[in-house]
This record gives structure tokens, sequence and C-alpha cells, in this order.
């Protein structure tokens, strides 16, 4: 059973915002809603707010969210969560299997003609890709997923060409591995693909864009709280059950926590050790996530937390 970090929501309101707060933004329910956020900000927790007062399909957009195997490390939502609102893109990959932000799309694609999805996660890439569309690249084989695998992350940034290297995020290895591996198969470059981008599948304007602005102080801790709550809620059992399938090569198993927990499980770590890394770990991907959402969505509403006045924030309109 996962479990989230407490978020209250306060009851929406028609009134209109003060002076110096943000302008309120409306929500229609004939929109698409949009909400990013970093790790641990309570994304989710306001997503399930909107769906239970206007309705809606929750839709995952977290890259490991999608996979089973880690209900808990992932934070996915637990039963009571399933059961306040429908939820789509949830634990539907087997964890030993591959899944790209193409794959991702081609799952959405069907959804976005049914009820009013609310699409909530962390991984900027995803949005940006629903957003602003999604260079076709050929999909990688194996032989040279396995030439990536081997290589340092170091490598393989000095191997990218410079308008490529401009614009990922150089400091999380999935993303350099995903462009070594194109420019080695393809021989052209990831910035080369994404300049030769067909349509979005859903244009920022046709959308509720929403960021939490979630200030390091104040996440700090609520990281720290999190990872605790999923170790009481059954992380390590979680973990146990999933050692025997190990291999660092699965894009599941970099769950944060989950090599922490191998880690500890092997008798390489104390436990107090492996939560320490855990929580490092996740306030590091944090801070890269608030860099991609300063940088990517500056033209996305805001709202600060902690959101004690979500009611001045935002406004349901029927």
């Amino acid at each position: 059973m996962a479990h989230h970090t407490p978020a209250q929501f306060p009851a929406p309101t028609t009134s209109t915002s003060p002076d110096n707060a943000l302008p309120t933004l409306d929500i229609h329910p004939s929109r698409p809603v949009l909400i990013a956020g970093p790790t641990a900000s309570g994304k989710s927790a306001l997503a399930l707010h909107i769906a239970q007062m206007q309705g809606g399909v929750v839709v995952n957009a977290d890259a490991l969210q999608v996979f089973d195997g880690w209900r808990v490390l992932t934070a996915r939502p637990d039963d009571a969560d399933l059961a306040a609102a429908p939820h789509a893109l949830y634990g539907h990959v087997p964890f030993d299997q591959d899944y790209s932000v193409g794959d991702w799309l081609r799952d959405l694609a069907p959804l976005l003609n049914g009820a009013r999805p609310i699409i909530v996660g962390g991984t900027g890439l995803y949005f940006s890709a629903l957003t602003d569309g999604l260079a076709e690249i050929p999909p990688i084989d194996a032989q040279t997923r396995m030439m990536g695998d081997a290589r340092s992350r170091e490598d393989m940034l000095a191997d990218l060409d410079d308008a490529t290297r401009a614009r990922i995020d150089t400091q999380n290895p999935m993303r350099v591995q995903r462009a070594w591996e194109v420019l080695f198969q393809t021989g052209r470059g990831l910035a080369v693909w994404q300049d030769d981008t067909p349509p979005p599948l859903l244009p920022l304007p046709d959308c509720t864009p929403i960021v939490l602005d979630a200030p390091k102080d104040w996440l700090t801790p609520r990281i720290a709280q999190r990872f605790d709550l999923m170790l009481n809620g059954g992380a390590l059992d979680e973990a146990r059950a999933m050692l025997p399938h190990w291999q660092h090569a699965y894009q599941s198993f970099k769950a944060i926590g989950a090599p922490e927990l191998i880690a500890h499980l092997q008798g390489q770590k104390t436990l107090d050790d492996a939560r320490e890394a855990a929580v490092i770990a996740s306030r590091q991907y944090a801070k890269r996530q608030r860099t991609w959402f300063n940088k990517r969505m500056a033209n996305w509403h805001r709202i600060h937390m902690p959101s004690t006045e979500l009611s001045t924030s935002i406004r349901f309109v029927s």
C-alpha cells in the first residue's frame, strides 16, 4: 500500500484573489489539466482533489510509476485513492520491460478522447513531449543498449554534439545514455531529431497547466518523512520480493530507494545508511526537477507550496 505525505486542500470558492496574491486560475471541467511538481510536493493529492470536485481521470506522468513491482517505493496511488477517482497508466508495464516517452504518448493518446484527463507527474520530459511534440526516433536495438550500459556517463557526454549536450540534463544518467544511444544508432544527434518534430498531441494552449513551486526548505523534511512512511508501509518487504529479479539494467529498478534497499538486503548497507542514501538521492532528484520546471515551464501557472490558500489560487468553474 502506497503512502503519501498528507496534503490538505480547502474546499473551492468563487471569491476573487486578494490584490497581493497570484491571479486565480479557473479550472474548467472540459479542459485537460496538467500538474507537474517535484517529488513529495503534493501534486497527486491536488490531482485527486480536482477529480473529486469536477470529475475526470487521473493519468500518470511519472516515468517510474508506470511499472509494476514498486508500488510503495514509487508512491503509486493506494487503494483509497483508486476508489476515490478513476486512475490510468499506473503500474501497467511489467517491471522487466523498457518503456519510453514514445510508449507513454501512445498509451495516453486514446485516453484524450474519453473523460477529461488530469495528467500528473514529475517527469518533465513526458510533459514536454505531450505539449511540444516528440521526435520520431527509431527504437534503440539491444546491442546499442548494452554498449550504452557499459559506458560511463562522462564518456558518453564527451561523444555528444554541443547542441544535444546543451539541451539534456547532463546529471541524469538515463538522459545522457538515451542521447548517446540515439547518436550511435542513427548517426544524428538528439537535438537534430528534436528540431524535426511533428505537432504535439496536446498543445499547451488547450490545457490548464499547473506547476507546484516547492521551496527547498519546505520540501526537504517532507522527502524524509515520505521515505519513512514508505518504510513503515512495506517498502523493505517490496524490495525483498524484488530481490530475486534484481537487474541493474532494468529501468524500473532505477526507482529512488530501490538500489539502496537492495544493497541493504545484500548486506552492503545498514538500513539507516540505505535510508539516508535514498533521502539524499530524492533531494538531488527534486533539485533537478525544479531546474527543469523553471527552465521549461515558464508559461505554466505556478502554485506556491505550502498552499494554505489554495482556495484563492484555483477556482472551479462549472
